[in-house]
């Protein structure tokens, strides 16, 4: 079911009155939940499966209120300016959100510009497993970012409503930890 412009004023309103929000519940070092969802990358539905990403390296998970809003819209534009450069460190990125796949569908070929998958949770089980809900609007999920090793670790989370700062803090992590690992 799409989000209706009166669900996205009273989510405006919900963001600015929300204030700091709580850290996510996952800390560095806990084993990342494993999950599987439909999702659009380009506008084309696939299954994305974590556990078949991790094969392939690290993996930048960052949950989103809604699709089209102001703030997620942001976020995903600076996603697909560095997905890039995600890629180039080996890193997968895939947002998720209790958005409908029609939604998400379009999100990923117009805000994610065809660069990064974007996953359907519409019944919030992933949303819960990494304690990603907003507080505050239980339907959404709250601005969070992980960092998941292959060996399925947490490697770096960060939640702020604000979505100028994920990128660049997934970004600075995943080259921290690829430099921990050639240092060892």
């Amino acid at each position: 079911m799409p989000r209706t412009l009166a669900t996205a004023a009273a989510f405006a309103l919900v963001l600015g009155l929300a204030g700091p929000a709580a850290q996510a519940a996952l800390d560095v070092g806990d084993k990342a939940p494993d999950f599987t969802l439909d999702a659009a990358l380009g506008g084309n539905v696939f299954r994305f499966s974590l556990a078949d990403a991790l094969k392939q390296g690290p993996v930048v998970l960052y949950f989103f209120p809604a699709a089209f809003s102001v703030g997620c819209t942001i976020e995903a534009h600076q996603f697909a300016e560095a997905t890039d450069q995600f890629k180039q460190l080996g890193a997968t990125v895939i947002g998720v959100s209790a958005d409908d796949l029609e939604s998400l569908k379009r999100f990923s070929v117009t805000e994610c510009r065809n660069k990064f998958a974007v996953g359907a949770d519409v019944d919030q089980k992933v949303m819960k497993a990494y304690d990603a809900v907003l507080k505050l609007k239980p339907d959404f999920a709250n601005r969070t970012s992980y960092l998941i090793s292959p060996d399925s670790k947490v490697q770096f989370q960060f939640t702020s409503l604000n979505p100028h700062r994920h990128v660049t803090n997934t970004m600075n992590a995943l080259k921290a930890w690829q430099a921990a690992r050639k240092s060892n």
